[in-house]
């Protein structure tokens, strides 16, 4: 998901709790906070010697120990995201990730797979990150790669 599309959803329902979950439904512990906004950017070379370059938008969530029972608004989260995007050169078209890890979350920086609503919530559905072989892919899809690992 994109970052634009990502806030835009957040926007649209700014008094809804903001649950972060995992394929289980187990969410993110309530009283998280969103500790960093990282504009991560990518220049890499896969083992078909092709060069990639991207960009992410890394949202960090954090839970203190005496942390509350509330969950975040989406408002909430949006402005906080907005009060501070002119510090970092974020790209509206990144993919966004959530970093984040505890008992239910395996520490990493997990892709969003869907956001769905309901009357009074914003559910965010977390996906563990996946390996691949670029150079593979490529030639799955029928360009031809010059090289692979495999």
């Amino acid at each position: 998901m994109k970052t634009k599309e990502f806030f835009d959803t957040l926007r649209a329902a700014p008094d809804k709790r903001l649950l972060f979950v995992n394929s289980e439904d187990e969410p993110v512990h309530s009283g998280y906070h969103l500790t960093e906004i990282k504009a991560v950017s990518y220049d890499t070379v896969d083992c078909g010697g092709q060069t990639n370059q991207w960009s992410e938008t890394v949202l960090q969530l954090w839970v203190p120990e005496e942390a509350d029972d509330d969950f975040m608004k989406a408002g909430k989260f949006a402005r906080i995201f907005d009060s501070v995007r002119a510090s970092v050169r974020l790209r509206e078209d990144a993919d966004v990730r959530i970093e984040y890890g505890d008992d239910n979350f395996f520490p990493s920086v997990y892709d969003v797979c869907s956001i769905t609503a309901d009357a009074d919530t914003v559910r965010v559905l977390l996906e563990p990150p996946r390996t691949t072989c670029k150079a593979r892919d490529r030639r799955t899809a029928g360009v031809q790669a010059a090289t692979c690992c495999s």
